[in-house]
């Protein structure tokens, strides 16, 4: 087990703190009901309501597949990144003298190396498991939309159930991509580590404040905001 220094302990707390906390107050919080993620949620659900209501559901068949390629595309992504990290703790030997120029802090040893390696292979092992879940999630969904009711009987009781209970499969397929897609940009602040403690608050602290914007005070975001009775 490698020596962590007092800033190494406190810059992966930070990180660790910062991943926990923005996920909290995106999917528990008041706040995180008003985020781009969120808004999308209820359109699961009109969504649903049409597609019981239409003869013809390619476009809806034609949705459903493009959510799962995007997905396995990520999945297959994190495999590629868990081979590149073990391929990084591998090569040690021959990362180590770069890395020594480039780093902003103390040199690090072959076994400090080697544990910030295993970290980001946690978080792409983390990834790849809510990225598969979530195809796989995907792949129910599509059944769904298979065996959707017929439009005779979109106001009955059962259909109503059927649109709702597919709405909430595909928000949970939802929610497990965000969280994969997350862990891929922490993994990216995650990277500050290679040069030392203080890059490594700095890109944990830019990517939340890039993320929180995204979810809050984007383009995307404040289309949500426009009053379209003034256009």
């Amino acid at each position: 087990m490698p020596v962590l220094t007092l800033p190494d302990i406190l810059a992966l707390a930070w990180f660790v703190g910062a991943w926990a906390v923005y996920s909290l107050v995106i999917e528990r919080t008041e706040k995180g009901r008003r985020s781009l993620n969120s808004l999308m949620h209820s359109y699961r659900d009109d969504w649903m309501e049409r597609l019981i209501a239409r003869d013809m559901r390619m476009v809806d068949a034609q949705v459903t597949a493009a959510l799962q390629n995007g997905t396995a595309f990520f999945a297959s992504t994190s495999l590629i990144a868990i081979g590149g990290a073990l391929s990084l703790m591998r090569s040690s030997d021959d990362v180590l003298p770069v890395m020594s120029l480039l780093s902003l802090g103390s040199i690090p040893s072959r076994q400090l190396w080697e544990f910030k390696m295993l970290g980001l292979i946690v978080i792409f092992i983390y990834a790849f498991f809510k990225f598969a879940w979530s195809y796989r999630l995907f792949n129910y969904f599509a059944i769904m939309v298979g065996a959707a009711p017929p439009p005779t009987a979109k106001d009955t009781p059962g259909a109503k159930e059927f649109a709702h209970r597919a709405a909430r499969l595909c928000e949970d397929a939802g929610r497990h991509f965000n969280r994969g897609q997350r862990a891929f940009f922490f993994a990216l602040g995650y990277l500050g580590w290679l040069l030392g403690p203080l890059p490594l608050a700095l890109t944990t602290t830019g990517v939340v404040i890039v993320m929180w914007r995204r979810q809050f005070s984007s383009d995307a975001r404040k289309a949500f905001d426009v009053d379209l009775e003034k256009h």
